[in-house]
């Protein structure tokens, strides 16, 4: 009598799926009936039927529903993997191969899972016997399972079944034990001799150097063309065997640059010269080969011969087809400067520079701008330089290109090379003023003051009416306390470019002097040529102001009469209100700042001013009221929102202080404000964190340099003081209410910028984060 889904009767019949049930043997699915458990249909003394209450697994079903319900779930999982139409694996080996080694035996349900991948594995192996990721999968299972000889045996059916399979002999090599992994790695090699990686297995599993060698040699014997085989074997041997080696080598596998260029390094000059052109006949395609006969030359001090080699190169290479590749050209320079053979990067640099850029003079000045700036990036110098020194060769007369070749002479170059660079820029772009004023500057920095005359001098001839190349005549006369000859070049000029700057650098210059009736008279004169100059109307009254003693009248006077020519500029306004300030006329100063505000709406410097105003006079509660107006016209000014929080009484200058970086975050003013805050309240970590932030965001505020450079003096070290000094100066910081009214004054017009930061602190000008 037959059972549902072809189970066995209980005396061990076979059902026609040919598995058997004796008491206590597998279910069809693998599932074990208990002892004493009875089939459907039969009726044995004190056992139950599957389908009363109390099966196996607790359930009300029968066995035939559970058992098609496994099977159904079984049949998906073999669907994923199986071609039901030719029996093929489609399973992915590398991806389950790599899933079986991330797994780990953890619980249960880990060892139902093997179960079931080992049910699915034994399908896979027996339709399929040749198919070697199947037998690997299986071996890795059960070594994941714990069961490292079941691998084993598993893995060695597999090399039976797949003796053409190196991956299946790989397996077996690394499952076995060290001294039996050599054997299983003979018998792969004996089964498959041209197989490059088990013969590579072979001879890593040899501790003994020689024994690795003859391994090697031995597979070049039946693998005489595998370039990996021959490098092995060559990493091996001393240089005279190696370079033995490689000429067999390039015998065997002619096509492999490698090979030549190892051989020609291991040969005499002479000899490399012969390698390398036998390699040049073997394979012409190949830029690396020409590359390496240039370096060679190099080596010998034939740098003619560098170009020449260099320029064949490109023309055998596009008789030969190869298209060009500037990429792969500049990448060829770069490693050739990287491994110091400079002439050689250069001369890859200048005969492929037209290679693969545009033919119009702006493409082609864009895309050598690209390269050198990318290759700058990449500390490739030499590269850059030669890049641009070859594109001021083709473009002599953009200035543009003169003036990166001197910013990176600057940077990276020595004084003699870029002033070899400048005297060449201002041979082919002599009109270009910036170039002869770099060119003058480097000569006066380094004390040749003579040589800085004779450049300016030359600079006259071709631009006699450059106010930049006047005035810089002027300062370095002036620098050199050549007053009278600053005073005739001044005079020559006015008469040749009577610009405004050129007549207030006039008035300056005799103000310097002490000669205020001079410069007064200079300063009228150059109004009458220019009178929206507002400059020259804030001279003119701060002159007044400098006298001994002050006429403030006179000055308050000028300052009325320049701010009816020029009622738009806001420093003007500021020195009239200023010198009300001087006389204490308060309220004349709140009738100027209003007038100011009417004609410069939004103009914050003005509000600030008035605040200070009433600060001054004693109005506390108006400078509050002001301010409250001033944040509302001006609600992103970084300075105002820093005054505020000064203004405000310490329990409150924090809160102020977070509604200020709500506003304008990134503000120097408002984070140096933030800064002192945390000075004051002892957190100097945070205090120098911030007051780093401020100067790094803008490092032309000598506001924030003298307020960091106060803290330091109080909280920091000797060398953190000489760190934010010689930061300071690197940025000439020229912004800043306090800084100008400090630096700006004649008597530290000359003073070094370590000074005037000095002088600023001395004058209270950082603060000390306890206000």
């Amino acid at each position: 009598m037959h059972t549902p889904m072809g189970m066995a009767t209980p005396m061990g019949m076979r059902t026609p799926m040919g598995m058997a049930t004796p008491m206590g043997m597998h279910t069809p699915m693998g599932m074990h009936t208990p002892m004493g458990m009875r089939t459907p249909g039969m009726r044995t003394p004190g056992l139950r039927t599957p389908g009363t209450p109390h099966t196996p697994h607790g359930g009300g079903g029968s066995l035939n529903d559970l058992g098609e319900a496994r099977g159904t779930v079984l049949a998906v999982k073999l669907d994923r993997i199986m071609d039901s139409v030719t029996g093929q694996t489609v399973m992915d080996p590398k991806g389950y191969l790599t899933d079986l080694n991330a797994l780990q035996v953890q619980s249960d349900a880990d060892i139902s899972d093997i179960k079931k991948a080992r049910t699915l594995l034994k399908s896979v192996i027996t339709s399929n016997p040749k198919h070697g990721p199947g037998w690997i999968a299986a071996a890795r299972l059960e070594e994941v399972a714990g069961k490292v000889q079941s691998a084993r045996q598993l893995i060695a059916q597999g090399c039976k079944h797949c003796p053409n399979n190196e991956d299946v002999w790989l397996e077996a090599a690394r499952l076995e034990k060290p001294q039996n992994a050599k054997a299983v790695v003979a018998k792969a090699v004996k089964s498959l001799p041209h197989s490059v990686r088990l013969w590579i297995d072979a001879a890593n599993r040899e501790q003994d150097v020689q024994a690795k060698a003859r391994v090697l040699r031995k597979a070049l014997e039946f693998i005489p063309n595998s370039v990996r085989l021959w490098k092995e074997a060559v990493s091996l041997e001393d240089e005279v065997e190696a370079r033995v080696m490689l000429a067999r080598a390039v015998e065997c596998v002619p096509h492999s640059v490698e090979m030549w260029l190892a051989l020609a390094k291991l040969s005499s000059y002479k000899e490399a010269q012969r390698v390398l052109n036998e390699a040049r006949k073997h394979i012409p395609t190949s830029p690396v080969i020409w590359v390496t006969a240039a370096k060679l030359e190099e080596t010998q001090g034939n740098e003619k011969m560098v170009e020449l080699i260099l320029t064949r190169a490109i023309d055998s290479l596009a008789a030969n087809g190869v298209t060009p590749d500037r990429d792969m050209w500049l990448k060829q320079a770069e490693e050739a400067e990287k491994t110091g053979f400079i002439k050689t990067c250069q001369a890859i640099v200048k005969v492929t520079i037209k290679v693969g850029v545009d033919e119009d003079v702006k493409g082609m000045k864009q895309n050598w701008i690209q390269d050198a700036d990318a290759a700058i990036n990449r500390n490739s110098i030499e590269v850059s330089r030669a890049m641009y020194n070859n594109a001021v060769m083709h473009l002599k007369n953009k200035k543009g290109l003169w003036l990166r070749l001197a910013e990176l002479e600057t940077k990276y170059g020595t004084s003699e090379s870029l002033d070899n660079v400048l005297q060449r820029a201002v041979t082919y772009c002599p009109h270009a003023e910036i170039l002869w004023l770099m060119a003058a500057k480097q000569k006066w920095l380094r004390g040749d003051v003579a040589s800085a005359r004779r450049i300016l001098a030359e600079a006259f001839s071709h631009s006699k009416d450059s106010e930049a190349i006047h005035l810089a005549a002027v300062k370095l006369e002036s620098e050199n306390n050549e007053i009278q000859r600053s005073r005739l070049l001044l005079a020559r000029a006015r008469q040749q470019c009577n610009t405004p700057k050129v007549w207030m650098q006039s008035v300056q210059l005799e103000r310097e002097q002490g000669l205020f009736q001079q410069a007064l008279h200079l300063c009228e004169e150059g109004l009458r040529e220019h009178p929206s100059y507002a400059k020259m109307w804030m001279i003119g009254g701060q002159i007044h102001m400098e006298k001994s003693p002050p006429e403030l009248l006179e000055a308050a006077k000028f300052f009325e009469r320049g701010l009816t020519k020029c009622p738009r500029s806001v420093p003007l306004w500021l020195c009239g209100v200023e010198c009300e300030v001087r006389q204490q006329k308060y309220t004349k100063a709140r009738s100027l700042l209003e007038k100011a505000r009417l004609r410069n709406p939004g103009a914050d410097l003005l509000w600030l001013k008035g605040v200070e105003v009433e600060m001054m006079d004693g109005s506390e509660r108006l400078a509050h009221h002001l301010m409250s107006r001033a944040l509302q016209e001006c609600p992103t000014s970084g300075i105002m929102w820093a005054k505020a929080v000064e203004l405000e009484p310490k329990q409150g200058q924090n809160a102020k202080s977070v509604d200020a970086l709500k506003k304008c975050e990134n503000d120097a003013h408002v984070i140096v404000s933030v800064a002192k805050l945390f000075w004051r309240d002892g957190k100097n970590a945070k205090a120098r964190k911030w007051f780093n932030r401020a100067v790094t965001l803008n490092p032309r505020l000598g506001d924030a340099w003298g307020a960091y450079l106060a803290f330091e003096l109080e909280h920091g070290t000797a060398h953190e003081q000489r760190e934010v000094i010689r930061k300071c100066v690197d940025a000439e910081p020229n912004q800043g209410i306090d800084w100008n009214r400090v630096v700006k004054r004649v008597g530290n017009w000359r003073a070094k910028w370590a000074v005037k930061l000095k002088r600023y602190i001395e004058e209270g000008g950082g603060g000390d984060g306890r206000s």
